[in-house]
C-alpha cells in the first residue's frame, strides 16, 4: 500500500470543514447530550448508561468517517481521476486498500474524545481489557462500514452521494441502535437491527460495559466477517467492471 497516498487521502478529509463538524464535533456534542437526558447523575446508573452512550458515539463516529472515502471515490470516478490513476503505478489494490485505511483510520478522533469526555466529564471508569475490547472491537468493526461507503461511491455521483450517506449513515445509525438503546426497542424493531452492521459493532464491545442485550463474541464477530466477505468482493467486483472500460 502506497504510503504517500494514504496520508494524503487522510489530509484530505482533516481539510474538509463539513468533515470535521459532522465526524469529530457532532458526536462529542450528541455523547455530552444523551448521557445527560437518558440519566442524570444523580441516577445510580449513571455511570454505566454513560458508558453504554459513549459506546454508540463512539461507534456513530467511525461510521460517520467511514463514509467519507465512498463520497471522495464518486467524486473521483465523475472527474476521471479514478481513471488517471490507473495509468499510474498505483495499483487498484492500492487505491481501494487506501480508501478503506484512510476510512479506517479518519475515524480516530471519535474513538479518542468521546471516552475522553466520558472519563473526566461523566465518571465513566474501565478496566485495561474494557478498554481494550472497546477501542479493538470498533476500529475494526468499522472495515464493513468502510466497504459499504466504498460500494455506494462505486455507483453514487457527486450530487447524490451527499443525501445518500445521510440517509444510510442516519438510517443504519438509528435502526442499528445507536441512537435508541436496544433496551427499549420493540421486539420487532430489535429484529429488524440486526440486519444492520452497527447492531454488531456494538455487539462485539457492549460487554464490556454491561450484559444487557448482548449476543456471544464469536457470533457478532462472525456477523461482521461475513459483512466484510461480502462487501469487499463486491467492492473488488464493481472497481474490475469500472476498469475494462477504460
Amino acid at each position: 500500500m502506497n504510503a504517500t497516498y494514504l496520508l494524503t487521502e487522510i489530509r484530505r478529509n482533516f481539510r474538509a470543514p463539513r468533515f470535521l463538524v459532522f465526524v469529530v464535533a457532532f458526536p462529542v456534542l450528541m455523547f455530552l447530550l444523551q448521557a445527560n437526558v437518558f440519566t442524570k447523575t444523580s441516577d445510580p446508573d449513571h455511570v454505566k448508561i454513560a458508558a453504554i452512550v459513549m459506546i454508540n458515539m463512539m461507534t456513530f463516529g467511525t461510521f460517520a468517517a467511514a463514509n467519507t472515502s465512498g463520497a471522495r471515490l464518486a467524486l473521483e470516478r465523475a472527474l476521471g481521476w479514478q481513471r488517471q490513476l490507473r495509468l499510474t503505478p498505483l495499483t487498484g489494490f492500492g487505491y481501494l486498500g487506501g480508501k478503506a485505511l484512510s476510512g479506517m483510520l479518519v475515524g480516530l478522533p471519535a474513538l479518542i474524545l468521546v471516552p475522553l469526555l466520558a472519563v473526566t466529564v461523566e465518571g465513566v471508569r474501565l478496566d485495561a481489557a474494557g478498554w481494550a475490547r472497546i477501542f479493538a472491537g470498533i476500529f475494526l468493526g468499522t472495515l464493513p462500514l468502510v466497504l459499504l461507503g466504498l460500494l455506494i461511491g462505486q455507483f453514487g455521483t457527486p450530487d447524490s452521494m451527499q443525501p445518500i450517506t445521510m440517509l444510510v449513515t442516519l438510517g443504519m445509525g438509528f435502526l442499528g441502535g445507536l441512537w435508541i438503546p436496544l433496551e427499549t426497542m420493540p421486539g420487532w424493531m430489535h429484529d429488524l437491527a440486526q440486519i444492520m452492521p452497527t447492531y454488531w459493532v456494538l455487539q462485539v464491545v457492549r460487554p464490556a460495559v454491561t450484559t444487557d442485550m448482548v449476543v456471544s463474541l464469536p457470533h457478532a464477530v462472525g456477523v461482521l466477517a461475513a459483512w466484510t466477505v461480502v462487501l469487499g468482493a463486491l467492492v473488488i467486483r464493481r472497481y474490475r467492471k469500472d476498469s475494462a472500460r477504460v
